[in-house]
């Protein structure tokens, strides 16, 4: 019989296959302290939590017998990944359980923003009958921008087709072909920034996303703009967005998340006559409570049962002897998918990954996955991981390619990464190595032959091969107190398409790379942020 614990309240109707599992003992024994968990966890195989229990190496250590661990909903900050991988221990989640209430609650909050409805409802109890104050907008015929084609984005843009609207949508994967399937205009931010009447956000939160609705766009955001937030706090800049309200370049807002949860109680949302919140309600209906426990319920029975399973969110397993090969592989891979990815600009249709050398010789699907996930996880974040890697490239109908050969082309392994783009002719591509006694080295960028260590903050410059133009960015990143560790360049012919490769010992400023880009002979700057 396998032991099932439960330490969180969830939904009875969710757990109830567990319960009816002739080969599963459920228990419920929910506020438990760490302490009291570590003396306990050793009799169970499984543990199902919510986001109230913190699965720490601690517990898991104690927990012998621990087969899986269930989180029953999407977010697994509560447990500690690193610790449950090392320990073989499987964590499941329920990513899609709250797709169709979070796109409901978007919409519900898209209609209560366009009728004035929490306004007028607040009136109408205290005693005023106004009809004249709350005059309100048609969504039918009106424009929508949707940042984030994934599943909610999708199922958001579905819905808005059948109220009479046009969908423009952002999506850093969404291609020309799979913009016509879901029936929506491909555009770019700014395009939807300048164009549409509604705009919806459903991307992560990462550094690409942060505040990418801030001053800048809504200096050039189209007047009467009404915007939606059910993904993230922090995705659009929270005081600016107040700025743009009393301005009247935006209409209206209509926010279920805070950059802050909860907010502080001076929070100019909370008083704002034209700006809707709700305490980040998107999973809140009985239907997705019941649906996540549902999905991890049935998943964790598949796993104790030695059954095929999904949604796992780390290290899935792997045979040793193909694990030794390739775990010292596992860290470039992602670098050279997440370098690849900064330095794409357009949308990526296809991923090709060429093993050349020894890695020829073993399985290394499990290396492809850290290099997919390295690529998604520039605009997707902490979504994706080296186990839904490859599901989720799937689902942005982005093609992986992966081909192997014994050629060593001068390295005893060698790994290529390359983008192909929505562009005509386009193709990013980035290859890497390890070289015994110097570790990570990125040897190839494009054309170029390089030799490059992997650090935090490096530019990427490409300029025309002139006299000087080393001295001026020299200049410009050193007046702007930004100090220059290394520095490489390459190019094929004098005078010809060169680079430059610069590592910094910090981040930087946004407008230093548009200061960059704007020396003479000097094409582009781009900043590459690795982890």
């Amino acid at each position: 019989m396998y032991k099932v614990l439960v330490s969180d309240p969830i939904s009875d109707l969710g757990i109830q296959q567990l319960v009816d599992a002739n080969d599963v003992v459920v228990e419920k024994n929910t506020g438990l302290s760490e302490d009291e968990l570590v003396a306990i966890i050793g009799n169970y195989d499984a543990l199902l939590v919510r986001s109230q229990t913190r699965v720490t190496d601690r517990i898991m250590a104690a927990g012998t017998n621990l087969k899986v661990i269930g989180r029953a909903g999407v977010g697994v900050d509560n447990i500690d990944l690193e610790a449950a991988t090392q320990r073989g221990i499987i964590v499941i989640n329920a990513p899609d359980g709250n797709t169709i209430t979070t796109c409901e609650h978007t919409f519900a909050m898209m209609m209560a923003l366009a009728r004035h409805i929490p306004q007028a409802y607040a009136k109408t109890i205290q005693g005023t009958w106004d009809r004249k104050t709350f005059l309100g907008v048609e969504l039918r015929n009106k424009t929508l921008g949707v940042l984030g084609m994934g599943r909610i984005g999708s199922e958001v843009a579905k819905r808005a087709k059948a109220f009479g609207m046009d969908i423009l949508a952002y999506d850093p994967f969404l291609t020309q072909e799979r913009a016509e399937k879901l029936q929506v205009k491909l555009a770019s931010v700014d395009d939807i920034i300048r164009n549409a009447d509604f705009m919806t956000v459903h991307t992560p939160l990462t550094p690409e996303t942060r505040h990418m609705i801030s001053r800048a766009q809504f200096e050039i955001m189209k007047k009467g703009m009404r915007i939606i937030n059910c993904a993230r706090g922090g995705v659009i800049d929270e005081m600016a967005l107040v700025e743009a309200i009393d301005e009247g370049i935006v209409a209206g807002a209509a926010f279920d998340v805070f950059e802050s949860e909860p907010p502080a109680q001076d929070h100019p949302f909370l008083n704002h006559p034209s700006i809707i919140v709700t305490p980040h309600l998107g999973a809140s209906t009985v239907e997705a409570q019941e649906n996540v426990a549902i999905d991890v319920s049935e998943q964790v029975l598949h796993i104790l049962r030695n059954e095929p399973f999904k949604n796992a969110v780390n290290m899935p397993a792997v045979a040793p002897t193909v694990m030794n090969k390739l775990q010292p592989y596992f860290k470039l891979g992602e670098t050279l998918g997440s370098f690849a990815a900064q330095i794409t600009q357009n949308a990526v249709q296809e991923i090709r990954i060429d093993y050349a050398g020894d890695l020829s010789e073993v399985d290394t699907s499990p290396l492809t996955r850290y290099i997919v996930k390295g690529i998604l996880a520039r605009h997707l974040g902490g979504e994706a991981n080296i186990v839904n890697s490859m599901h989720l490239a799937k689902t942005r109908d982005l093609n992986v390619v992966v081909s192997q050969t014994s050629a060593t082309k001068g390295f005893t392994n060698l790994i290529t990464v390359t983008l192909v783009t929505t562009q005509e002719a386009e193709e990013r591509r980035v290859a890497g190595t390890l070289l015994a006694g110097y570790g990570e080295r990125i040897v190839r960028l494009d054309k170029f032959p390089v030799d490059i260590a992997p650090e935090s903050h490096q530019i990427l410059i490409s300029h025309n091969d002139k006299p000087g133009i080393i001295g001026r960015v020299g200049t410009l990143l050193g007046q702007n107190d930004v100090n220059i560790a290394s520095m490489q360049v390459g190019r094929k012919i004098i005078g010809g398409a060169a680079i430059m490769i610069l590592t910094v010992d910090k981040e930087v400023p946004k407008d230093v790379l548009v200061q960059l880009t704007g020396l003479p002979e000097l094409n582009t700057a781009v900043e590459i942020v690795l982890e």
